[in-house]
């Protein structure tokens, strides 16, 4: 057994007895933390979690539509090319008709219209009204909306009526609830930036600054500040609604996942000026018409568009994703099985 070792005394002092009846008691842990947040005097900053507020909204969406518009998205991807673009505006012509811009635009007093009007808030409004929904539905709010109000923009009463009231003179479009809050808003931050209901001083703004402003409304993104510019504006840009989005993915005209917002940054920095206007409508009524190409659609292989554009496809493949040009082959040789039946 080995000898017993030492002990070895600290040479630590130890502190007196508390007397209770002097020394402060000691708050838990959480309490102090409580404290230390409640106090005025006290220098860490207090984490607290923010709310998105609507200038932060617009930062994000003037940032996103900064980065995408200087080179595009997909600046790897370098379909459609210029004469792509011509074949498919031949094509569309040819089976649809021309589409050529009007000198002077005019409000239609029978049909809601995407932007077409000559007064920028009203073809604002308007293409809100058109927003998820059919032209007839759309169209069927506004003439309600005119006949609750008086008229085509009396902002005034719009206002003074709220949100409820307006919320059911455009329920036929749908979304009402949504929309009107929406209109409200944009009508509200007008009023407050330029003292008047009014955004018409955009006629004489680029069309970057035009953008800029119109994204900066609660509830407008780059579809329908696109549809503005484009038809009330008469600038040069290509909006993009779910039939353009559609068909131009089944032409492989943009990436197959890219979102409707990149596919327009997309398209409109690929498709020449003098094609946007008129590929635009004429997409769109295609879109509507073709039994393959609308939604839902089945190849039948007999669309003069999808036929010309697989065979551009197979003749030169540049630009074309591998899951493009599959399906393209795959579309053939479906149509070859249903002519040799």
């Amino acid at each position: 057994m080995s000898p017993r070792q030492p002990i070895r005394r600290s040479s630590r002092k130890r502190s007196p007895p508390v007397d209770p009846k002097t020394e402060p008691s000691v708050s838990p842990p959480s309490k102090i933390r409580k404290i230390k947040a409640e106090s005025p005097t006290f220098k860490t900053p207090i984490k607290v979690k923010q709310e998105t507020s609507p200038k932060t909204l617009k930062d994000r969406k003037l940032k996103a539509h900064a980065k995408d518009s200087l080179d595009g998205p997909f600046p790897w991807y370098i379909r459609p090319t210029p004469s792509e673009c011509s074949l498919a505006h031949k094509i569309l012509t040819s089976m649809h008709g021309p589409r050529v811009r009007p000198k002077v635009v005019v409000a239609s007093k029978d049909r809601a219209g995407c932007g077409d009007s000559p007064s920028v808030l009203d073809a604002l409004v308007r293409t809100i009204l058109s927003q998820n929904t059919s032209d007839k539905n759309s169209t069927r709010a506004k003439i309600n909306m005119d006949k609750v109000y008086g008229g085509s923009d009396h902002w005034e009463e719009i206002v003074a009526g709220g949100q409820e009231k307006l919320q059911d003179a455009i329920k036929s479009g749908g979304l009402s609830q949504v929309k009107s809050k929406v209109i409200l808003q944009i009508l509200a931050q007008a009023k407050e930036k330029y003292g008047d209901y009014s955004l018409d001083h955009l006629h004489k703004a680029s069309t970057e600054d035009a953008m800029e402003e119109l994204l900066g409304f609660d509830g407008v993104g780059p579809k329908t500040a696109s549809c503005v510019l484009l038809f009330c504006l008469q600038r040069e840009d290509f909006a993009v609604d779910t039939h353009v989005q559609r068909i131009t993915g089944l032409l492989g005209w943009h990436p197959k996942n890219s979102s409707r917002e990149q596919t327009y940054h997309h398209l409109n920095k690929r498709i020449p000026d003098e094609h946007k206007y008129g590929l635009h409508i004429l997409f769109v009524t295609h879109g509507k018409v073709c039994d393959e190409c609308k939604a839902g659609g089945k190849v039948a292989g007999k669309c003069a568009l999808r036929k010309a554009f697989r065979e551009q496809v197979v003749k030169d493949d540049v630009g074309v994703e591998e899951p493009v040009k599959q399906e393209v082959k795959q579309e053939m040789q479906q149509e070859v099985k249903r002519e040799t039946d």
